[in-house]
């Protein structure tokens, strides 16, 4: 199945962190590919300790808030390939794409190498895919769509970004 996390409100990453985290409780390999982001977070302080799970970040230290570089570019383009070559072999029963939508809304790889790319999963794998921006071409073969909408956020009365909340 493929599952899509999507939409504007918090909780797209922490919604496949869970995931993950209920496949490995259950024995699964789980393979976690972050895209766009680099720096390093505090779950992935407590997933590296859980042996099924490998974790794997395609991004800079520094999110993209305006025209990606060639660096970004390169850094998701060969988490693309490292994916290509990772899902066709059925080691992993899940393989989250977190930030995925995020990449492909700024363009480091395009919808098409994208969709080419999770097709090659096996169908007992559960693909997991998250970030804002969701193409509709990959909401329609999306086979659970979650929109996170924010109603109200913190953020908006200037409270910065928390460890252990956000980060």
């Amino acid at each position: 199945m493929i599952h899509l996390y999507t939409g504007n409100g918090k909780g797209k990453t922490t919604a496949a962190l869970g995931l993950a985290i209920r496949a490995a409780g259950s024995g699964n390999k789980v393979f976690f590919a972050q895209f766009v982001k680099g720096k390093m977070y505090s779950e992935f302080l407590v997933l590296k300790n859980i042996s099924n799970i490998t974790v794997k970040q395609y991004g800079r230290e520094c999110f993209i808030y305006n025209t990606p570089t060639s660096e970004d570019v390169h850094a998701a383009k060969e988490g693309l390939e490292e994916i290509r070559k990772i899902l066709p072999g059925g080691r992993y029963q899940m393989v989250v794409l977190d930030e995925a939508c995020i990449a492909l809304y700024y363009n480091l790889f395009t919808l098409e190498e994208f969709l080419r790319t999770i097709q090659l999963a096996p169908p007992e794998t559960e693909i997991v895919i998250t970030g804002r921006y969701a193409p509709d071409a990959l909401i329609a073969c999306a086979d659970l769509v979650t929109e996170m909408r924010e109603v109200k956020h913190y953020f908006s009365r200037g409270i910065e970004a928390r460890k252990g909340v956000e980060y």
